[in-house]
């Protein structure tokens, strides 16, 4: 095994496209899909670095992060990293991290977040990222992963409070609270509307599996948890896949685009099941 583990998860390509990104700076780093362990008891790494790559969901680390670092026996590691995607909010998804690695005796010694184009087109005020904006966004990634990079080769402490958030949120510090509580009553409902052509591609991209494609349509299997990675709805090529309105909340998917990294295919989504 490498000396350097990067464990990702990404629904829509951003987290990938780090990972791939630092496995290509970093001599002898292999970077590995998280989801594919999750079935597992336990998971075994003999790397004296590891790293985690994750976007942001509701403010925090997604589920099937938190699943898996449950599950990462890190006796033999010594240095931990941890790198979130995010479209500008502030979060807490390092404390999340870092709950999980004091019960096994370990800590973050560095973490960073890195702002990206959004996959979340539900919100009246979203758009499809341009491509002057993601060349944008992608000079000011490079030149922080510089920076990443140099911190994690030598093994440095970096633990810097977030500024660069773009999208603050009043009174973060007292709402972080409260949102792993929040978090277990929320959950996003989809559909596919008439522009559905049976192809297929929401179930091969789906991450948690919970998407059967039952007489040419697609089933979100009730008994099936939802990792909320957005794949399905970003990849569909007919754009048919929708997110339904909760009670008193409007969504607006019908109207707007879609978003995946170019750089991140549909079989790069899919292969990390």
């Amino acid at each position: 095994m490498g000396e350097i583990e990067i464990y990702y998860f990404s629904g829509t390509g951003n987290s990938l496209h780090i990972a791939k990104e630092l496995e290509k700076r970093i001599p002898d780093t292999k970077i590995i899909p998280l989801v594919k362990f999750l079935n597992q008891e336990m998971v075994e790494t003999s790397a004296k670095t590891v790293g985690f790559i994750f976007p942001i969901h509701m403010a925090m680390s997604p589920v099937p992060v938190r699943k898996f670092l449950e599950k990462l026996n890190l006796k033999s590691v010594e240095y931990i990293f941890a790198i979130a995607t995010r479209v500008g909010t502030q979060h807490r998804a390092f404390v999340d991290v870092e709950d999980i690695l004091k019960k096994k005796g370990k800590v973050l010694d560095s973490f960073f977040s890195l702002n990206m184009a959004s996959n979340d087109p539900k919100f009246d005020d979203w758009h499809e990222a341009t491509e002057e904006e993601i060349a944008h966004l992608e000079v000011e990634l490079q030149s922080n992963l510089d920076l990443i990079q140099e911190i994690i080769t030598n093994k440095e402490k970096s633990r810097k409070k977030d500024t660069t958030f773009t999208r603050e949120m009043p009174a973060f510090s007292i709402i972080s609270v409260f949102l792993p509580f929040f978090s277990r009553f929320y959950s996003v409902k989809f559909y596919s509307d008439s522009k559905c052509v049976g192809c297929g591609t929401c179930e091969k991209v789906c991450l948690s599996g919970k998407i059967k494609v039952v007489n040419e349509k697609p089933l979100w299997q009730k008994d099936v948890p939802c990792f909320s990675c957005y794949a399905c709805i970003n990849y569909c090529p007919q754009q048919a896949i929708q997110i339904k309105s909760p009670p008193l909340v409007k969504t607006y998917t019908e109207v707007n685009g879609r978003y995946s990294h170019p750089y991140a295919t549909l079989k790069d989504i899919a292969m990390q099941k």
